[in-house]
């Protein structure tokens, strides 16, 4: 019978931006969903608005969170820094390869952090976070005048004798139309990549956990509950491991 060993593989902050984003992101998916078909559900213009403010509040947990998350990528443990999580770097091409061959024969490589193939679609999944995040804010700024761009919005297009600060949501007789439209232009191309980057983020979660799930029952190494406790349990050394210290 093979001998099984734990690996001290996520620290503390890691496995903390990871839960905290896994309710962030499941909170705004609920709550756009319902701002998208907030006219077949019957919601006001009123209801409309509190749930852009509940919807905006979650997007600052999220944005606050991710951005420590990129920080930590430099300054935390081996497998939670950028040469860890993004494809790339020295030997990667030839450690994917590997995987990849020995994934097809039925025998995977076990890693303790992410193998070479989910380092592509983790690399990504980033990417489209920040995306949302950075449109997310802009447009909590076009809809309802939150920061950080909300005074600035509010100042462009409040209409002459309108204190810009007294500027409220679909409320057009306050807004100088010229200066409204042109706000529209500026905000068509954020609300694009916030649309479609949400989509392409409910699919990457669908892959995510598909990926986790078909990994556990191929490799092992109890995935998820390592995601609580920061041990991975494997039974041979994993690949891409060096040293019991980090």
């Amino acid at each position: 019978m093979p001998e099984l060993k734990h690996y001290r593989v996520w620290d503390a902050p890691t496995r903390w931006f990871h839960w905290i984003n896994v309710l962030c992101v499941l909170g705004l998916i609920a709550i756009g969903v319902a701002i998208l078909n907030a006219k077949p559900l019957g919601i006001t213009n009123d209801g409309k608005v509190l749930l852009k403010e509940i919807h905006v509040w979650f997007g600052y947990v999220f944005a606050v969170n991710l951005s420590w998350r990129l920080v930590w990528a430099f300054i935390g443990n081996r497998h939670a820094r950028w040469s860890a999580i993004l494809p790339g770097g020295s030997g990667y091409g030839r450690a994917l390869n590997e995987y990849v061959r020995a994934l097809l024969s039925g025998r995977p490589r076990q890693y303790a952090g992410h193998n070479p193939l989910a380092r592509i679609s983790i690399a990504l999944l980033f990417l489209l976070l920040v995306v949302q995040a950075v449109s997310g804010l802009v447009l909590a700024g076009t809809d309802i005048f939150y920061p950080p761009l909300g005074s600035w919005i509010a100042g462009w297009v409040a209409a002459a004798g309108v204190d810009p600060a007294q500027l409220r949501p679909y409320s057009p007789e306050m807004y100088d139309a010229a200066a409204w439209e042109e706000m529209r232009a500026f905000r068509k191309p954020f609300i694009t990549a916030h649309y479609y980057s949400f989509y392409a983020i409910v699919v990457m979660i669908v892959a995510h956990v598909a990926g986790v799930v078909m990994t556990e029952l191929k490799e092992g190494g109890n995935i998820i509950s390592a995601m609580f406790t920061g041990k991975k349990t494997l039974e041979d050394k994993p690949a891409d491991w060096t040293s019991q210290t980090d």
